[in-house]
């Protein structure tokens, strides 16, 4: 079959593709800066992976090779420079997704925030109802331990991401929207930038758009029917009625839609966040002709994906959950379902914050987002692909946090806080590099409780 060489093979969209293509018969290998969870699960996938810029890594043969790279690798990287010197079939990540999506009839899942389980949730329904879909995912599907789905049937499902203006490589028979809210301005340079690409990618829509009520989509001119959704709007043409909590943040349910009503459906994952996650991905269901049964059966089977409100420990006295929110819509969010999780109790959330812009841009967002805590400890911000912001640091966060109780804290002295600090619920925030503290975090918890196994809910091991 040739060969695909990624520069950038660790990250969750490019790792997916990755696995794609190792499925599909081509020689896989990489490069990233440095190891992770998912590029050590990539080796052991039959993947070669490297972690220094070396353009002898390359494969030799040019014409049969495909290079893909990720939009946050830096241009002046040795292995991208010399791939385009030497000719090599050069392919950004978001153009190779829309290669792959072009082949099949595509369900393409976007939005600002809430995409991700969505598309899961989705890819959960369509596998589980025997529908069958290979699936595109940016997170871990806690289901089948991966963010790339193989299955049956020739639908393909992919989140489209807005970074970079990517989704508009993607022409979908079916789309979700989920939000249209302020961010990637570092991208964008406005709201009302990013609200034009959107509008570009509903007119790239050929069957069915559904999406959020109240997220501004502009449904004039669009070749798609339009269907809208929304946690309780009545007006919205799918939506939840008589919701009512399931304990531990879970709820039940009543879906309706224009055909009728799916009574019960019961949601394993916290949140009313999920709850209209879960009436979006229903809608798409529905729409492709999945059965009432089969989605509510889909829905109450569904664990969520990685790093989404994953419950580490749950011990008398103590929890740890760590979660992926990095925009303050996604803290409030997640604020809101550990309040209904842990209800009474005091709860310490730890931020770090993703990109200089992003701090600078909505800096007072997430100080309001924040005070939704008991406690806040900031870290540094996490700079990913971007140079630092002279005037810009977390302290721009943490001086306008309400809360008495708060602190500024360097990112190596995470450990520390945590194992002295008195802790009832600790919630890490952040999409940056918080997550490899993870596992410590929690045997620092699980030590505090003086708990045993019997005492764990550990959602990366269930």
């Amino acid at each position: 079959m040739g060969n695909a060489y990624f520069i950038g093979i660790g990250g969750i969209g490019m790792s997916a593709l990755a696995r794609y293509f190792k499925s599909s018969g081509y020689e896989v290998s990489g490069y990233d800066m440095s190891p992770s969870e998912l590029t050590v699960q990539l080796v052991q996938e039959g993947i070669t992976v490297h972690y220094t810029d070396d353009p002898g890594a390359l494969p030799q043969d040019i014409d049969k090779t495909v290079v893909i790279y990720s939009p946050a690798v830096p241009e002046e990287l040795q292995e991208l420079r010399v791939a385009r010197e030497k000719g090599y079939p050069v392919l950004k990540r978001a153009q190779a997704l829309g290669m792959i999506a072009s082949l099949h009839p595509c369900i393409a899942v976007a939005g600002t925030h809430g995409k991700t389980t969505t598309t899961t949730m989705v890819a959960h329904i369509l596998t589980e109802s025997g529908k069958g879909c290979m699936a595109f995912l940016g997170g871990i599907s806690r289901n089948y331990g991966s963010n790339y789905l193989s299955g049956s049937g020739n639908v393909v499902v992919a989140e489209a991401d807005e970074y970079d203006r990517s989704f508009l490589e993607l022409s979908p028979e079916t789309a979700v929207i989920t939000s249209v809210e302020s961010d990637h301005l570092d991208s964008y340079g406005s709201l009302s930038n990013l609200r034009a690409a959107f509008r570009t990618f509903t007119r790239q829509v050929s069957g069915i758009l559904v999406a959020k009520k109240g997220a501004g989509i502009v449904q004039d001119d669009l070749e798609a029917k339009v269907f809208t959704y929304h946690l309780t709007d009545a007006d919205a043409d799918f939506h939840a009625g008589s919701l009512r909590p399931a304990g531990r943040g879970c709820f039940v349910f009543d879906l309706h839609y224009p055909g009728g009503v799916i009574h019960d459906i019961r949601t394993e994952i916290p949140g009313k966040v999920n709850v209209e996650n879960a009436v979006a991905a229903a809608a798409v269901a529905l729409c492709r002709g999945v059965s009432p049964d089969a989605i509510r059966t889909a829905i109450g089977s569904f664990k969520g994906v990685k790093r989404r409100l994953e419950v580490h420990v749950d011990a008398p006295g103590i929890a740890y959950v760590d979660d992926y929110a990095h925009h303050p819509t996604e803290l409030r969010s997640a604020m809101a379902a550990i309040r209904d999780m842990f209800p009474g109790r005091h709860v310490t959330a730890v931020f770090q914050p993703h990109l200089y812009s992003r701090t600078r841009d909505l800096a007072a967002e997430f100080a309001q987002a924040l005070g939704m805590a008991d406690r806040v400890a900031l870290l540094d911000i996490y700079p990913a692909r971007e140079r630092s912001i002279p005037g810009v640091s977390s302290k721009l966060i943490f001086d306008k946090i309400s809360l008495e109780d708060k602190a500024l804290i360097n990112r190596g002295d995470l450990l520390d806080y945590v194992t002295t600090e008195i802790l009832d619920v600790l919630v890490t925030f952040g999409a940056g590099d918080i997550d490899l503290d993870v596992g410590q975090i929690r045997e620092i918890s699980l030590k505090k409780a003086g708990a045993g196994e019997d005492f764990i809910v550990s959602a990366s091991d269930s």
